[in-house]
């Protein structure tokens, strides 16, 4: 980027992030987050402002533009502060402590994301998004605190600094895990929320949150309550067909502003696509929807299209903005359509609810799906797969056109969480679609997660451009995990689950709390904050412990590691209480109590039909176990004693015990069997 010819330059000129780079112009000094910043700000003795936010962000934009892009408010703010800029997809660290601290003081949360601190980096005071006016009064109101009240505020600060702290004490009120009856009695109880007409939860904004969908799926399966089965498949239909998917060009947007998931706020996330291709993938498996597998296909496209960088990685997101407005690249005049569309365009504007006046903003249509297949039929005299191909070529049209545009803001940065989650979801995808093309998409990225991201037992949490930076997260290393579990599944390359058991011992060594039996967030070996979190908490990625868990379950059965399984029951007595007072925020826990309650099994192919008898498998939605295609002898513990014949041998084992092999899966329910 060229500073000179900005009227001004601070020192986020060297950052890498895209959103600090967006600042780097602005007349306010940012700073990154390092010792300099503190150091300035304790001799100076100054209060801190941590400003914390990412790139595909729509009111960080908004904010930036109101207040920090203005010189008479970044006056106030160079004057009374030392102010710092942080990524939070760089730094999740840095943004938990102080998302804590806002939500303790004013009981919500979000981005941007501003709080104000002491110099040593004690909360004080902050907030969300402030109007111009409103902030100037919060920098002047609190420039004037800390000036005359000092011995207040630094008391103030340490309580609410020990409030932090005292978030992640955890007490296990059981000493027993979870039984049957107490797991389906809160699963019931949340039935309550579900919005069966249109699908998510009976409010909004509506965001996907792919790990409640994939507890409540598998809870069908053990049960077959159908109400549960409805939630599901409502919730994918609707957001399949809804403004959050972009119905020209594939991909999910972050959330819906309403509650038909017909306006969505515009950024586009990799980890939403990469575990809604995971859940999408499911609920095909379970009930053959062809839609569903349209949106994996999809949903594809989008991301090789994309997302996608020359060493197979992917990229983190795209801005809700282009050319400063929210959705431009997105949304569509109705003239533009006949212009481009001709004859077609009735039918595909009364397909996507497109007129003249504008569905959302005046003139300008966001496209989704109100009419039923019935109604169109009617309405059109057309069969559906008469419709269904018009809106094809149509749209095959409209994305060569909409490439024409300014396109909206890409986040380069290569997250290793997200990339595993990606690796997972191509890995599952593959499992249930066996088509090479998601097997080769997960391991090309594996690879290039391993050959660059981890050097001599440290894994890195970014890349970008030829370099790693920032040690990683436990998010990270549960995350990648999983990722080699899922694609050691898939590839029955035995490489990928000798590393994934690799870092997870790095992991116990390195993040593991023998007291509290759970894993920090940062290594032991990463610099000291105000608190060391733990991250317990499925939000819109499940947490470290949660996936850690999970690892740990499945590795402690292939690996014959008994502590493994002890430190899982250990971690779900410790969070238990949790998961009875919110249980929103701990499906993937959930699910893993749902495996160890319903048994998790072992499935073990061996022989000349191993891939076709994959394939069978693989028909069957079974989410109590992993499947195995065996092509070698291996030292592996379970797989010791099992030989590698012509004569294909299957072996269903649960808690390591096996069965006499049958020879196919022809004819058989296997989840009737075993489920």
């Amino acid at each position: 980027m060229n500073s000179e010819s900005f009227k001004h330059t601070n020192k986020l000129i060297q950052a890498s992030s895209p959103y600090l780079l967006q600042h780097a112009h602005n007349p306010v000094n940012w700073h990154e987050w390092n010792d300099e910043a503190f150091d300035k700000a304790k001799r100076e003795d100054k209060l801190i402002l941590i400003s914390i936010g990412y790139s595909a962000c729509h009111w960080c934009h908004v904010m930036e533009h109101e207040s920090f892009e203005k010189e008479d408010t970044a006056a106030i703010m160079n004057k009374h502060f030392v102010c710092i800029k942080v990524d939070r997809e760089e730094r999740p660290d840095v943004d938990q402590i102080y998302m804590d601290a806002i939500q303790l003081l004013t009981g919500r949360g979000g981005w941007p994301l501003n709080c104000f601190t002491l110099p040593d980096g004690r909360p004080l005071h902050g907030g969300t998004y402030f109007r111009k006016e409103d902030w100037e009064k919060t920098l002047l109101s609190l420039a004037d605190f800390y000036s005359n009240k000092k011995e207040e505020a630094i008391e103030f600060a340490s309580d609410l600094t020990s409030g932090i702290k005292k978030l992640d004490v955890f007490v296990s009120t059981e000493n027993n895990l979870m039984s049957e009856n107490k797991l389906a009695d809160i699963l019931n109880n949340w039935k309550q929320n579900f919005d069966l007409k249109l699908g998510g939860y009976n409010w909004s904004p509506k965001f996907p949150m792919p790990n409640n969908w994939e507890l409540f799926l598998q809870f069908y399966h053990y049960t077959k309550d159908e109400l549960f089965l409805q939630a599901v498949t409502t919730t994918l239909t609707k957001m399949a067909e809804g403004g959050i998917y972009d119905q020209v060009g594939g991909g999910f947007a972050r959330y819906s502003t309403d509650s038909f998931w017909k306006a969505p706020h515009f950024e586009k996330m990799l980890y939403d696509n990469a575990q809604l291709m995971s859940l999408y993938s499911s609920a095909y498996q379970q009930n053959k929807n062809e839609l569903y597998k349209k949106i994996v296909y999809h949903t594809h496209d989008f991301l090789a299209r994309e997302l996608t960088s020359n060493e197979g990685a992917f990229y983190s997101a795209l801005d809700a903005d282009s050319e400063g407005v929210e959705g431009k690249f997105y949304v569509w005049k109705q003239m533009e359509l006949q212009e481009l569309l001709g004859d077609d365009e009735p039918l595909y504007s009364l397909y996507f609810s497109v007129d003249a006046y504008g569905n959302w903003e005046e003139g300008e249509n966001i496209l989704y799906k109100t009419r039923t297949d019935d109604e169109l039929k009617k309405l059109t005299n057309k069969s559906i797969d008469e419709i269904e191909n018009v809106i094809k070529k149509c749209n095959k049209i409209l994305l060569h056109a909409r490439e024409k545009r300014i396109r909206p803001g890409l986040d380069d940065k290569i997250i290793t969480s997200w990339n595993a989650l990606m690796i997972k979801g191509y890995a599952d995808a593959y499992k249930v679609f066996n088509d090479n093309k998601f097997l080769h998409a997960s391991t090309r990225c594996a690879d290039f997660m391993l050959n660059n991201l981890l050097k001599e037992n440290t894994l890195y949490r970014i890349y970008k451009n030829g370099k790693v930076t920032i040690p990683a997260f436990a998010e990270d290393y549960a995350a990648l995990c999983e990722a080699l579990i899922s694609l050691y599944e898939a590839s029955a390359n035995e490489k990928y689950l000798l590393k994934a058991k690799e870092l997870m011992d790095i992991s116990i060594e390195q993040f593991y709390d023998v007291d509290k039996k759970l894993f920090y967030f940062k290594s032991k070996n990463d610099e000291a904050l105000i608190a060391r979190k733990v991250d317990v908490s499925d939000d819109v990625i499940p947490s470290a412990n949660s996936m850690f868990a999970k690892c740990l379950f499945i590795l402690g059965f292939l690996f014959d590691e008994n502590k493994y399984h002890d430190m899982v029951d250990n971690m779900l007595i410790t969070i238990q209480s949790k998961i009875e007072k919110y249980p929103s925020s701990y499906s993937n826990w959930m699910q893993l109590i749902l495996w160890k309650q319903k048994g998790f099994y072992q499935i073990i192919i061996t022989g000349k039909d191993t891939q076709s008898e994959m394939k069978l498998l693989c028909e069957q939605c079974i989410p109590n176990a992993i499947k195995i295609k065996l092509l070698e002898t291996s030292s592996i513990p379970l797989f010791k004693d099992k030989k590698i014949l012509d004569e294909s041998r299957i072996y269903l084992c649960k808690d390591r015990v096996c069965d006499i092999p049958i020879k196919s899966f022809a004819g058989m329910d296997l989840f009737e069997r075993i489920g």
